[in-house]
This record gives C-alpha cells, structure tokens and sequence, in this order.
C-alpha cells in the first residue's frame, strides 16, 4: 500500500490528541493560542506546533483579529467539514471536505466590525 505524504501527515495528526481537541475547539469558534492552551491543556509550544502541522495540511486557517487601540492577534478556526477515508483496490483514499473560504468582502467587514 503507497499512500501520498499528506495522507502520511493527516492520518498522524489524527492520532495526535491535541490535534483533534484543536480540531474540535474550532469547530464552531475561531480561539487564539491561549484559548486554545487552557481548552486542551496543553503548552504554548504544543498547540503552536499543532497548529502550524494542522494549517500546513489544510484542516486549519490562522486569522488575525483586532483588539482596540490598534493591538491584534491571531485565532484559529477549523476548516474541516467532513473527513472520509475509503478503502479501495487495496488502498486507503483520504478525502477531506473543507469549510468553503471566508469571502473577502466578509472579511473585511468582520474586521471593519471589530475596530
């Protein structure tokens, strides 16, 4: 059985337990690092370094949300909708459903929103 590498990474991140309560704490609500450390007890460094695995494999987006006087930070949010693994001719197929992308005019106005 050959499987492609980012198959490889999603099937790991998957059995990592800080990976999916990251997954799951975003579902609903896009959480910063700190929310994030306190919800799935775990360090700064761990939920940085599962996230950056999470966003490189396309099950995570990192935003940027302002605070007043001009400070922001970044939050979190979940992009998976549904994940589904098949086996088929001998082989493990991996397909993932995303969120559909945030419009950019949404995004403005949720920005232009929180100044």
């Amino acid at each position: 059985m050959s499987e492609d590498p980012q198959s490889s990474e999603i099937y790991a991140l998957l059995d990592d337990k800080y990976a999916r309560a990251i997954l799951t704490a975003t579902d609903t609500t896009a959480k910063s690092a700190k929310e994030l450390s306190d919800e799935c007890d775990a360090s700064l460094p761990t939920i940085y370094r599962r996230t950056e695995r999470l966003i490189d494999c396309g099950l995570l987006e990192e935003q940027t949300k302002f605070e007043e006087e001009g400070h922001h930070h970044s939050v979190y949010k979940a992009r998976l909708r549904r994940l589904t693994i098949e086996l088929e001719n001998n082989e493990l197929k991996i397909d993932i459903e995303e969120r559909p992308a945030e419009k950019m005019a949404d995004r403005f106005t949720n920005i232009w929103g929180e100044l």
